[in-house]
């Protein structure tokens, strides 16, 4: 690691003098010099002694025998630990992990348009409006096309009518992304990997996730069997009650809903069948029917957008998923 900035060689300097030393400078700076520092500090990486005797001469002789040091995101809680309460500590490391930007603006631009979205859906078309106001214009538009039509106009007319924000608004804002959104963004970015992967694996079509799995099961069956039991699958939706499957059936497309059934098990047919009208159930079982022949990847496809409807319908608290599959349904 080149030193080079000024927050790299306070940050090196801080981790030669050690944890008790650097914790009486910490206590005399401001939070923004906090913030600052350890973002260099953890991102620091291993620093060459040679440098280190250059960058403080008067400590030469003491430092010529420390060797090298290692910034790191652990070595940098600590030392924050000394001075700082537990929580604000966690909010900086929290900060510092998450997306790269100086500012919350500069954050926010760099956050997928499509966790962006999801996030802005549930809060006030206003909220939204000053923060699609503040990133970048190519960004914006990203997440707006991915909010729902009617809260996408809402807030395209507050953008309209939108003044100057004022400051205390702004900083409210702010301090609601700090706290939610991007705290609760680092957390997820620090999940466990068999959910990850499961989350992955949910997102293959079938002979690609049969076909990875088994090899998978050879190398570790413990794995696999961890990530299996973490996935959502389009099977698992015989598991929802009456009320959840009207909720779901009213939120897919007619068509997308025909095709998945096409491959679906009998009995997931039947349970969807039971709690539709009884035209709307033989328009569904004459749907299918005139489908013939379908290409199993287009299936897997529509049965892939019932189950991220079903997703989404429970992130919003409309559905309830289960989670495992040692349940069964009663039905």
């Amino acid at each position: 690691m080149q030193l080079k900035t000024g927050p790299q060689k306070a940050a090196a300097l801080l981790l030669t003098l050690g944890d008790d030393k650097a914790a009486v400078l910490f206590a005399r700076m401001h939070e923004d010099e906090i913030r600052d520092l350890s973002t260099a500090m953890a991102t620091l990486g291993k620093v060459p002694a040679d440098q280190i005797e250059a960058l403080c001469h008067e400590f030469a002789d003491s430092l010529g025998n420390t060797g090298n040091i290692v910034g790191s995101w652990e070595v940098t809680e600590r030392m924050l630990l000394k001075t700082l309460p537990r929580d604000r500590v966690s909010q900086i490391m929290e900060e510092i992990r998450g997306p790269a930007g100086r500012t919350m603006w500069d954050k926010l631009g760099n956050v997928n348009e499509t966790v962006l979205a999801n996030y802005l859906k549930n809060e006030y078309p206003q909220t939204v409006a000053v923060v699609l106001s503040k990133v970048k214009p190519d960004h914006a538009a990203r997440v707006l096309s991915l909010l729902p039509e009617a809260t996408a106009m809402e807030v395209v007319m507050r953008m309209l009518r939108m003044e100057n924000v004022q400051k205390e608004a702004l900083e409210g804002v702010e301090r609601t992304l700090k706290m939610e959104f991007m705290s609760n963004l680092a957390r997820a970015q620090r999940r466990d990997a068999h959910e990850m992967m499961a989350e992955i694996f949910n997102n293959l079509d079938r002979s690609a996730e049969t076909r990875i799995l088994t090899a998978l099961e050879d190398r570790s069956r413990e794995a696999a069997e961890r990530i299996r039991a973490l996935m959502f699958t389009f099977d698992d939706l015989q598991r929802l009650d009456s009320a959840g499957i009207q909720v779901l059936l009213r939120a897919v497309e007619k068509d997308k809903l025909a095709l998945a059934m096409k491959g679906a098990s009998e009995r997931l047919r039947d349970l969807f069948l039971k709690n539709m009208s009884e035209r709307a159930a033989k328009l569904l079982k004459d749907d299918i029917a005139a489908l013939g022949p379908v290409r199993l990847r287009d299936v897997d496809e529509a049965q892939a957008i019932v189950v991220a409807t079903a997703k989404d319908l429970a992130a919003q608290g409309e559905i309830q998923l289960s989670d495992g599959r040692d349940e069964e349904m009663l039905t």
